[in-house]
């Protein structure tokens, strides 16, 4: 892990040490091959970047208790039921560069696992009467599917407006953090004001966060390595494109589309989309909306309390949009 992450951790690094071996203990069972794939999912976690929203979120508010422990336990189990089941639904082999559960136990194994997981989690919340914390997570489920769904119902047609592509991400990425820092915050207060507070925080850096996803896309001054055109060769309209086609004639605008309908699996054609959003101004018209999302973000968190946590959640929110990968 980089010493960034590790720097923006230091608030809450012995919660956060602590949590991982409670996350597993949410996870157990009496089944043996269930024990097996969970323990392999625990194995290829990441940064984890979304209980570290949540714990810094619930000191930034107060002092860390076992609520705030089942917070973020329940977001990773919910969370991870969606990505095991989103691997099923795209026939995908590999996530963060290890082998996918359905890769590895087949897809029926696959989504058996992911409803073990999403009823361990409401299990979780239910036993604890965490009702308020289940209701914030469920919500947030609740809008991925329906932002996954409406970007698969857009993709068909590739007529995205800016404003469907800002309800997409919104409901798709940002909510998913929004949850993390409002759960956070109800774990340790019960103040509608400071619970809205870290969601609008969390919605603003979600939607950074996928805009700077976006621009990987297409490679930028500060990126290492080519770009990659992943989003064109699976038709998803992001910023820039949509920037690109919207400021394009009739003729360019039909003629890439056409590429990304029929010819997305081509490298050079996939090349040829890329020059062309650059050359319309499309990732550095992202970059400075991304930017203002930045700055609205940084807003939202003068309403948290003044200490470490909080100056934790302005590193977070620039180590969003600045990293490379």
């Amino acid at each position: 892990m980089s010493k960034v992450v590790d720097d923006i951790k230091l608030p809450v690094a012995q919660h956060m040490a602590a949590f991982e071996e409670k996350f597993k203990g949410a996870m157990k069972s009496s089944v043996p091959l269930l024990d097996k794939i969970t323990n392999y999912i625990v194995k290829r976690k990441g940064k984890q970047i979304r209980p570290m929203f949540t714990f810094l979120a619930a000191k930034s508010f107060g002092e860390i208790n076992e609520s705030t422990y089942r917070a973020a336990a329940l977001i990773e189990l919910l969370h991870t039921a969606t990505l095991v089941h989103d691997d099923v639904v795209d026939d995908s082999n590999e996530r963060r560069s290890f082998f996918s559960v359905n890769a590895l136990w087949k897809n029926k194994i696959a989504v058996l696992i992911g409803d073990f997981l999403l009823s361990k989690g409401l299990l979780l919340s239910i036993e604890n009467n965490d009702f308020h914390l289940l209701k914030i997570v469920s919500n947030a489920v609740r809008e991925m599917s329906e932002g996954e769904l409406l970007q698969i119902e857009k993709a068909r047609r590739l007529d995205i407006s800016e404003e469907i592509y800002f309800d997409i991400i919104t409901k798709k990425t940002a909510t998913l953090i929004a949850a993390c820092c409002a759960a956070g915050v109800a774990s340790v207060c019960n103040n509608e004001i400071s619970i809205n507070a870290a969601k609008e925080f969390g919605i603003l850096t979600g939607i950074a966060f996928q805009i700077k996803d976006d621009l990987f896309d297409f490679g930028s001054d500060d990126n290492i390595g080519k770009p990659t055109g992943i989003d064109i060769k699976e038709k998803k309209m992001t910023l820039p494109l949509i920037y690109a086609l919207n400021n394009s004639s009739w003729l360019e605008k039909r003629k890439i589309i056409t590429i990304i309908k029929n010819h997305n699996e081509e490298s050079e054609k996939v090349n040829e989309v890329i020059k062309f959003v650059i050359d319309k101004g499309g990732v550095k018209y992202a970059t400075t909306v991304m930017n203002k999302y930045k700055l609205k973000a940084l807003e939202a968190l003068e309403q948290f309390p003044e200490n470490d946590s909080k100056q934790s959640l302005k590193k977070l929110l620039t180590y969003a949009i600045e990293r490379k990968k």
